[in-house]
C-alpha cells in the first residue's frame, strides 16, 4: 500500500453542509439556523461556562492561596523508606524513582528524618533535615548534598 492509495473506510465520512445555497438544498434561507435570537446571528450563541445569567461556578467557589512561581517542590522520603536498600548501597533518586519509593522527581530529592534507620548508606540528595542527616551519620553512613 502507498501513501496514494491510502482512502477513509466506506461510510466513516460525511460531506460538509452547503448551507445557504437555495431552496432545493434544504439548507437555504436560513441556514438551519431558523429564525432570529443569538443562535441565528454571526458569531453568535454563549460562552463556555454561561449559567443564563446566575453567577458563573467559577466565579461562585472560594478563591484560596496562590502559586509560588520562584517556589522549588521537593519529593520528600524518610529515612525508614531507605531500609529497603542492602548495607553499603549509594542511595541517589534515580535508585528511588527504579525502586518505586518516588514517583516523579519533582525539583530535587529532600531526606526526612522520620522513622529508624540501621543500615550504612550513601545517600545523595538536595537537601536533609538535621534529624535525616544525624540518623544516616549515627550508624555510619554520609549524607552528601548535590
Amino acid at each position: 500500500m502507498k501513501l496514494h492509495e491510502l482512502h477513509p473506510a466506506e461510510d466513516s465520512t460525511t460531506t460538509a453542509k452547503r448551507v445557504g445555497r437555495g431552496v432545493g438544498s434544504g439548507l437555504g434561507k436560513t441556514s438551519g439556523k431558523g429564525h432570529k435570537g443569538a443562535k441565528a446571528r454571526s458569531g453568535g450563541g454563549k460562552r463556555p461556562g454561561f449559567e443564563g445569567g446566575q453567577m458563573p461556578l467559577y466565579r461562585r467557589v472560594p478563591k484560596k492561596g496562590f502559586t509560588n512561581i520562584f517556589g522549588t517542590d521537593y519529593e520528600c522520603v524518610n529515612v525508614e523508606a531507605l531500609e529497603v536498600f542492602e548495607n553499603g548501597a549509594v542511595v541517589t533518586e534515580e535508585i528511588l524513582l527504579d525502586a518505586g519509593i518516588i514517583h516523579n522527581s519533582k525539583d530535587g530529592l529532600k531526606i526526612l528524618g522520620n522513622g529508624e534507620l540501621t543500615k550504612k548508606l550513601t545517600v545523595k540528595a538536595a537537601k536533609f533535615t538535621a534529624s535525616a542527616k544525624e540518623k544516616i551519620e549515627a550508624v555510619g553512613g554520609t549524607a552528601e548534598v548535590i
